[in-house]
């Protein structure tokens, strides 16, 4: 079945991981023996290879690139002129993957209908991956002319905010509302049509970007605070207000997020008994709370940061998302709902936004 992965750091990978993932999964993971300046070195699950064999043939693709400043302790750049050339060498990257038949960037719904068309036709076992541009955190935008210039190579959905403080927007593991840049970035990628991908948001900033933003929202990689209490996902109160704004959102199998009381560094998913099975609870959540099955889909974020030691035992390979196909027809669910969770919602969605 064709699966539409709405949040893949690929460009992350290769650019800041240095991982070819034109190459074997194996290779990749060998390459990495004796690393250690990642803690997830020789544990990635994704390449282009597993992505074809799992019918991963269209997913939501990212730049990212967060700007820090001198009191900021986490990981990033010193300036946003720096975190913008990040992203350009990300996207270069991604250029440089479509010319050798890898990728193949998606923009509009022609575009996207056609790729749906080649991935559910007996597609070729080289068939491009079709990828639509997002940028998760906004701190590389230097001003927002550079929204507008990003807008013109593809970009399509953005995400204001990441971890910690930002200059558009507090995220995950902060406080607090947008920025006045923010509030300005949000009107304007309004007027430019660019999804909202509330993920990340802090409490404050999600209300007030759905205050002001009147396009198309999702949540690219999210599951229910209710499940896993954490600001990192959503309450119950978030999330129907995302179903209210027919929002689709991506279920995320970065192990902290599915199950509660992870300790990233020390939980084993041995030790959880932390299995794909569990993002099910989740997706149920959802659709309790919507009514339906048109709400779900999948965000895997796999390899954003993490590898096998923080995603759920069974899963060795990004492939292994087929399974989850299974476990819902097992659970109960139709195969109309099935389609809808793996590959489905996003699409629809996309039509009914680029119409």
């Amino acid at each position: 079945m064709l699966l539409f992965d709405a949040h893949l750091d690929l460009s992350m990978n290769a650019v800041e991981w240095n991982r070819d993932l034109a190459r074997p999964l194996a290779e990749v993971r060998q390459r990495e023996t004796g690393m250690t300046d990642k803690i997830d070195r020789g544990l990635g699950v994704c390449t282009f290879d597993e992505m074809r064999r799992g019918q991963i043939g269209i997913c939501v693709a990212t730049q990212i690139a967060r700007f820090v400043a001198k009191d900021n302790p986490l990981p990033g750049w010193h300036s946003p002129e720096i975190a913008w050339a990040i992203t350009q060498g990300q996207l270069a990257w991604y250029q440089a993957m479509e010319e050798a038949g890898q990728l193949t960037q998606i923009i509009d719904a022609e575009g996207l209908n056609r790729h749906v068309d080649l991935w559910q036709h007996d597609p070729p076992a080289d068939a491009p991956i079709g990828y639509i541009l997002s940028l998760e955190g906004a701190d590389s935008l230097i001003t927002l002319g550079h929204l507008e210039r990003a807008y013109e190579y593809g970009l399509r959905a953005l995400g204001p905010a990441h971890y910690g403080i930002g200059r558009y927007s507090p995220g995950t593991g902060a406080e607090g509302g947008l920025t006045p840049l923010g509030r300005e970035l949000v009107v304007e990628m309004d007027r430019l049509g660019i999804i909202l991908d509330a993920t990340h948001l802090t409490d404050d900033a999600f209300w007030e970007s759905l205050d002001l933003f009147h396009g198309p929202v999702w949540a690219s990689h999210n599951n229910c605070r209710a499940l896993v209490p954490d600001q990192r996902q959503f309450s119950d109160e978030q999330l129907k207000a995302l179903i209210e704004r027919d929002a689709v959102i991506g279920a995320v199998f970065d192990a902290w997020m599915m199950h509660p009381g992870w300790q990233r560094g020390t939980t084993t998913p041995q030790q959880a008994d932390l299995k794909i099975e569990r993002i099910v609870e989740h997706i149920d959540h959802i659709c309790q709370l919507a009514g339906n099955a048109r709400h779900c889909g999948i965000g895997s974020d796999l390899d954003g940061g993490y590898g096998t030691e923080q995603t759920p035992m069974d899963l060795q390979s990004i492939a292994d998302l087929q399974r989850l196909a299974t476990i819902l027809t097992e659970r109960g669910y139709s195969q109309e709902d099935v389609e809808a969770i793996m590959h489905g919602n996003w699409i629809r969605r996309l039509n009914e936004i680029w119409s």
